[in-house]
C-alpha cells in the first residue's frame, strides 16, 4: 500500500513539472474538470521571473473558442471576474495565478475536460516570447497542484 501511496504521489508531482525558458520559469499549473462542452474553465499557475520586467499578454489554446487573462475586482459587494489587457511580472518576482485572483481563462469549451489529462497552453510573453506547459486536469474544485521542489532557467530534473 505504501509503495502505491508513493507511485501516486510521484505521479502528481510529475504532471505540474516546471517549464522554464528565458528567464521565466512557470510551475503548480493546474485546471479543473469541467463537465461539458461550451462552458468555460480556468487554468492557474505560478510564474517566476528570474530576470527584467516582464507581462504576460496573453494565452492560446485549442481546447476553447477564446482564451483571455482574467482577475477578480470587487463590485459592491460581490467579486466578478474582468478580463485584463497584461498581468505584470515584476523583476525577479514571483506572480501567482490561483482562484479567486488572476487566471487563463477558456471560454466556450470545445470538450469536457476530464480529470487526469494534460491540456497543452501557450504563455505568450512580452519580453520571454512564447512557452508551452501542460496543464494537468485536476478534479472540480481543486485548489491546486501538489507541492513540488523548484528548479531555476537551465536546470534540469
Amino acid at each position: 500500500m505504501k509503495h502505491i501511496i508513493l507511485a501516486a504521489a510521484a505521479a502528481v508531482l510529475m504532471l505540474a513539472s516546471p517549464v522554464s525558458a528565458a528567464d521565466i520559469e512557470v510551475s503548480g499549473q493546474f485546471m479543473r474538470a469541467t463537465p461539458m462542452v461550451g462552458g468555460n474553465g480556468a487554468a492557474f499557475l505560478t510564474i517566476r521571473n528570474h530576470g527584467g520586467d516582464d507581462r504576460l499578454v496573453a494565452a492560446e489554446a485549442a481546447i476553447s473558442k477564446s482564451v483571455e487573462l482574467h482577475t477578480h475586482v470587487k463590485d459592491g459587494e460581490v467579486f466578478r471576474m474582468r478580463k485584463v489587457d497584461a498581468i505584470a511580472v515584476p523583476k525577479s518576482g514571483t506572480v501567482e495565478l490561483k482562484p479567486g485572483g488572476d487566471h487563463v481563462m477558456f471560454m466556450g469549451l470545445v470538450e469536457p475536460m476530464k480529470e487526469g489529462v494534460k491540456v497543452p497552453v501557450t504563455l505568450v510573453f512580452e519580453r520571454a516570447g512564447k512557452i508551452m506547459v501542460e496543464v494537468p486536469v485536476l478534479a472540480a474544485g481543486a485548489m491546486g497542484a501538489a507541492p513540488m521542489m523548484q528548479h531555476g532557467p537551465g536546470m534540469k530534473h
